[in-house]
């Protein structure tokens, strides 16, 4: 009897300790959601331009990126009835969409529909409804899937209008110190964190659920070990040109399996493929990409810096720094995929991006120095590509002229300079 009733206290205490973490847990999730949630005013004014020029948006990106919360800061704006949310993760909500035509036909306004990769079927009936009323509009919110891409490419070309989504960036957070940007990454449950120890131990588990879970759930089937080890070891290729045949050789695979890998992670938006830019040149040139995590926070969690101070001792330091200003100047000058390149050469002169606005052409230069100086495969870019400025994107916060058509800005100064310095109409919608 004594033994039962032992064994039925420590059940009990065990439930109430359980019951005590999910409480902490749930709390935790209640603080992040509201006392601590970000307004993302540039992404809502883009979400809501988008949405007054096509029938249906898609808001694409990594889970955990924000799509949801952004997705319901649109909303908080708009009249409450004008407004219908389904959620495709919740089974009532499946169970309305089972007819799509008789749960969506009746309503006006704008209707969004989350983690809608779960329900393909549904883009036959969104192209019949997005012409049907002009008054209503489809907001659609996926996880990061090429099939998601190319289906509503499809069924819904000359009515959609795709938005990606990343995490926080420079214009979300206030005050000019971008460090815990950089050294938490742009997710924000990671940059919220209450101190960095937790914010390392939730990359961690992202990392194992979307190598467990959420690469099966896009249909792909590859061992989540075996591309955990890929992803590792990408990490330490990390602004340097991609390498499929020594990398294949490191993990005893083929060329082409490497390839489909880094594809893999390219598509759910975790990999930037930055493309050589080969055109109006006489050089020999480097023609494969080069390989930028998109978040700072999930390569350091690959190379195991949990704090700044790993961080600034880390080998990889200026590699880190390169890519996070990159990925911000990305960001902030809206550029998509196919608009930003790298420009090398096999003599060694290089530069690290290279953008068109309005026919003309404009380089970016990232050192992580106090006071950069000009080099000689600046100047080399400058001639060779015929390019109308340059910028040195350092860390500090002054602007000042190198060289003629050559400026240093510290990295806290890029949207006043580039505005600045390109007039307000060559800038893209959105800037």
């Amino acid at each position: 009897m004594l033994h039962i009733y032992c064994t039925n206290l420590f059940r009990l205490q065990l439930h109430k300790l359980l019951n005590h973490e999910i409480s902490v847990a749930i709390a935790e999730i209640s603080w992040l959601n509201t006392a601590m949630e970000i307004q993302r005013t540039r992404e809502v004014r883009i979400l809501r331009e988008r949405l007054q020029e096509n029938p249906v948006v898609a808001l694409l990106g990594p889970r955990q990126c924000g799509k949801t919360t952004l997705a319901h800061q649109f909303a908080r704006k708009r009249s409450a009835s004008r407004i219908h949310i389904f959620d495709c993760k919740d089974s009532r909500n499946l169970a309305r969409l089972d007819n799509p035509m008789m749960a969506l036909e009746p309503l006006k306004g704008v209707v969004i529909i989350d983690e809608i990769q779960r329900r393909p079927e549904l883009f036959p009936a969104l192209r019949v409804l997005a012409d049907q009323n002009q008054s209503r509009r489809f907001l659609i919110l996926g996880s990061a899937s090429r099939d998601l891409i190319s289906q509503t490419s499809e069924t819904l070309a000359g009515r959609i209008s795709f938005i990606e989504l990343g995490g926080f960036a420079l214009h979300d957070i206030k005050g000019p110190d971008y460090r815990k940007l950089w050294l938490r990454g742009s997710f924000p449950r990671s940059f919220l964190a209450r101190n960095d120890r937790i914010s390392a131990q939730w990359r961690q588990d992202f990392i194992r659920t979307f190598l467990e879970r959420d690469i099966p759930n896009l249909g792909i089937r590859v061992p989540a070990q075996m591309l955990r080890r890929f992803w590792t070891m990408l990490s330490h290729y990390h602004g340097q040109i991609f390498n499929a045949s020594a990398l294949g050789r490191s993990l005893a695979t083929a060329d082409t399996t490497v390839k489909r890998y880094l594809d893999i992670l390219s598509g759910t938006f975790l990999i930037r493929q930055l493309q050589p830019w080969f055109y109006n040149t006489k050089k020999r040139l480097v023609k494969r990409p080069k390989i930028y995590f998109r978040d700072s926070g999930i390569l350091h969690s690959l190379i195991s810096v949990s704090n700044e101070n790993e961080l600034l001792s880390h080998p990889q330091l200026g590699a880190s720094w390169e890519g996070f200003a990159l990925e911000q100047i990305i960001i902030h000058l809206n550029l998509r995929e196919e608009e930003a390149f790298f420009w090398a050469t096999h003599t060694g002169a290089e530069l690290d991006l290279v953008f068109q606005q309005k026919g003309r052409l404009w380089g970016v230069e990232v050192k992580y120095k106090e006071a950069p100086t000009v080099s000689r495969s600046m100047r080399s870019a400058l001639t060779e590509l015929d390019l109308t400025h340059l910028w040195v994107i350092y860390p500090g916060n002054d602007i000042y002229p190198l060289e003629q058509n050559i400026t240093a800005v510290g990295l806290n100064n890029i949207k006043r300079t580039f505005r600045l310095s390109i007039a307000p109409s060559e800038l893209k919608s959105g800037f």
